[in-house]
C-alpha cells in the first residue's frame, strides 16, 4: 500500500522561518531599517536547519525551532511552579508562607496576617504549643545556652544560629553578609567544611569552625590532619568552637571533589590545597576509625584550641553506630562537648536525588534517638545538643527544643533573609540572587550592607517571636520546652502530645537494663567503643536473605 508524503506540520516554523527570510532580505534592501527582520529569520534558519543536522536531541529534529520553547520553559519550571502554581502552604521544599515570613522579617516590615489560618487544623499531621491561662511578660528575646561547662572557655551560644554553609557554596559577598549579622546579633555562624575564609574574618562574627574529612584549614599536602594548622586556626579569638563533621544530612556517607577549574585562589587559601589542582573530600576521616579514636582525637582538639567546646555533627544511619560512639564516652571517661544532630531533610547545594531523599533519619527521629541515649546513660547533662533541619520560625525552633534540642541551626532559612528565591540552581552556579554562586558577577550584585542587616534582622526578629511564643505558654526561657508542650493530630478525632507519641527514656534506664524500647534493648547491649562494626546477629543477617 502506498503512502502519500505530506508536509510535517511540526516544520510549519521552520518552513515560515526561511520564507520570511527570503521575502525581508531583498525588501531590506530597498526599505531602511528592515535589516532587522532578515537578521532574525536567518538566525531562525540556521537554528532549524542545525536542529534537523544534530544527532542528540531527537526532539529537537522531529520539531526543529520549537522544540527549544519547551527547553525554556522546562527550564523555568521551578519559578513558575513557586509563583503561579504552587500554593501558599505547599512545602515543596519550603512554602509561599514559610518564605514570606522570612522575608518580611529579614525586612523589618510588618509580619502579622489577617483572617486566621490557612492550615488545616483538622487534617492529620497538624501540630501547636499549648498555652497557659497565666501567661507570662517576658522582655527579653536573647536567649542563650552555654556550651563547654567544663572548658576553659566555654561559650555562650544564642538558640538560634546559621548551620554549616562554606565559602565556595556561598559568594563571598553572602559569607560577608551571614558574618556581618552574626556580629551585629551577637550568634553564631557556622563555617561549613570549607574552613575560614577571609570573608569569614573581616567582619568578625563568632565562628564555629567546621572540620571535614578533608581537613580543610588544617591539612597536610597529602591530606592528613595537621596538628600546627589546627593550632593556628582554632586558636583564633573569633573561633569559639570546633565542630567534627562526622555527616551531614542532606548527602551522608558521601565524599566529593571540588574541580581544579574552581579552586581559586581564594578558595586555595582558605583551604590550605593548591589552586586549580581538584580536591577530594573522602567519606569517611583519616584521623580515626574507631569510636574510641574519635574521642581520643576530641580530647586533643579541645587541647590544641586552649580549651575551647569540641563537638560534632552526624546524621543519624545505623543505630550501633550511634550506640558505639556512646560506649566509647562511657569507656573512655572522654565525651564531646555537644552535639548537633543533622536532619535527613537537611539542604545541600548538589546531591544524588536517593541521598537527598531517602538516606538517613529525618531530623525528629534523630533527634529523640540521641537525647534519650544521652539522657539513659547519665551523660546529657555533660553534653549540649543543637538541631538543624528546616528551621524557619519560631515554632520551629520551639518543636525543636521540646523534642530535647538546647538550641538550632539555620542554613536555608538564613539564605531566603539574603534574599534566595528558592530558584533551585545551587548546583549550577547560576543563582539569581547571587548567594550560591562563584560567579563575581552575580555574587558581587548582593549588597553587604543591606543583606548582613536582613539576617540580623531575621535573627532578632524570629527570636523575638520564641519570646512571644513562650510568655503565651507561661514560660520564662526555651530551656524549660519539653514534649508535654507541642501537640501532634493523629486523625480528625485524636489528638497526642509529643509525650505520648514518642518514647523518652528515664535518666541511666540504658545502664540499669532493659528500656522497653526495640531499638535500645536490641542494639545497646551488643554495641562496641573499639569498632563501628554490626552486630554479630547482623553480620549473620547479611550473608543471608532470610530475615
Amino acid at each position: 500500500m502506498s503512502r502519500t508524503a505530506t508536509f510535517p506540520f511540526r516544520y510549519t516554523v521552520y518552513a515560515a522561518s526561511i520564507a520570511g527570510l527570503m521575502l525581508t532580505l531583498p525588501m531590506s534592501i530597498y526599505l531602511k531599517g528592515w535589516y532587522f527582520f532578515p537578521a532574525l529569520f536567518a538566525g531562525l534558519s540556521l537554528l532549524g536547519t542545525w536542529d534537523l543536522l544534530q544527532n542528540k536531541r531527537t526532539v529537537s529534529r522531529n520539531y526543529p525551532i520549537l522544540a527549544h520553547f519547551r527547553y525554556f520553559f522546562e527550564s523555568i519550571g521551578p519559578e513558575i511552579r513557586q509563583y503561579f502554581i504552587q500554593s501558599d502552604t505547599e512545602e515543596r521544599p519550603f512554602s509561599r508562607e514559610q518564605r514570606t515570613i522570612i522575608y518580611q522579617r529579614a525586612k523589618n516590615i510588618l509580619d502579622k496576617r489577617p483572617f486566621g489560618s490557612q492550615l488545616g487544623m483538622y487534617e492529620e499531621g497538624f501540630e501547636w504549643i499549648n498555652h497557659s491561662m497565666r501567661p507570662r511578660a517576658l522582655n527579653d528575646s536573647d536567649f542563650r545556652i552555654e556550651i563547654g561547662k567544663g572548658c576553659a572557655k566555654p561559650y555562650e551560644a544564642s538558640v538560634f544560629n546559621i548551620s554549616a554553609m562554606s565559602f565556595g557554596s556561598l559568594s563571598a559577598n553572602a559569607i560577608l553578609s551571614l558574618n556581618e549579622g552574626a556580629r551585629l546579633g551577637h550568634f553564631y555562624h557556622d563555617t561549613g567544611e570549607g574552613s575560614i575564609s577571609r570573608y569569614h574574618r573581616k567582619p568578625g562574627g563568632d565562628l564555629v569552625w567546621e572540620i571535614g574529612s578533608g581537613y580543610f584549614g588544617c591539612r597536610n599536602q597529602d591530606g592528613t590532619f595537621s596538628e600546627e594548622m589546627f593550632q593556628k586556626n582554632a586558636c583564633l579569638e573569633q573561633v569559639k568552637m570546633i565542630e567534627i563533621k562526622l555527616s551531614q544530612g542532606a548527602k551522608p556517607g558521601h565524599g566529593g571533589i571540588l574541580p581544579g577549574e574552581k579552586v581559586t585562589p581564594e578558595i586555595a587559601e582558605a583551604r590550605g590545597v593548591q589552586i586549580g589542582e581538584d580536591v577530594v573530600s573522602p567519606a569517611s576521616h583519616s584521623a580515626f576509625d574507631t569510636p574510641v579514636e574519635l574521642m581520643d582525637f576530641i580530647e586533643r582538639l579541645r587541647e590544641l584550641s586552649g580549651g575551647k567546646p569540641v563537638g560534632f555533627k552526624l546524621a543519624i544511619g545505623h543505630p550501633w553506630e550511634w550506640f558505639a560512639l556512646v560506649r566509647a564516652m562511657l569507656d573512655t571517661g572522654k565525651k564531646p562537648d555537644f552535639i548537633v544532630v543533622d536532619g535527613g531533610e537537611g539542604g545541600t547545594g548538589a546531591a544524588p536525588l536517593e541521598f537527598i531523599n531517602r538516606l538517613g533519619m529525618p531530623m525528629t527521629e534523630a533527634l529523640v534517638l540521641v537525647h534519650n541515649t544521652l539522657v539513659s546513660t547519665n551523660l546529657r547533662e555533660d553534653i549540649a545538643i543543637g538541631a538543624a533541619g528546616k528551621i524557619t520560625s519560631a515554632f520551629n525552633i520551639a518543636r525543636t527544643l521540646a523534642l530535647g534540642a538546647d538550641w538550632c541551626n539555620a542554613a536555608r532559612g538564613y539564605m531566603f533573609a539574603l534574599g534566595c528565591i528558592q530558584a533551585l540552581n545551587c548546583h549550577t552556579g547560576k543563582c539569581p540572587s547571587g548567594v550560591a554562586t562563584q560567579d563575581p558577577r552575580r555574587g558581587n550584585k548582593l549588597d553587604v550592607q543591606d543583606k548582613s542587616h536582613r539576617v540580623y534582622n531575621f535573627h532578632k526578629n524570629t527570636l523575638d517571636a520564641l519570646r512571644n511564643l513562650l510568655a503565651a505558654s507561661g514560660l520564662q526561657h526555651p530551656s524549660e520546652l519539653g514534649p508535654e508542650h507541642i501537640i501532634r493530630r493523629t486523625s480528625k478525632t485524636e489528638i497526642h502530645s509529643y509525650m505520648d507519641l514518642f518514647t523518652f527514656l528515664k535518666p541511666g534506664a540504658l545502664l540499669e537494663g532493659e528500656t522497653g524500647d526495640r531499638t535500645y534493648d536490641l542494639y545497646w547491649p551488643e554495641a562496641r567503643s573499639d569498632s563501628f562494626d554490626p552486630p554479630g546477629f547482623i553480620r549473620k543477617l547479611r550473608e543471608t536473605k532470610l530475615h
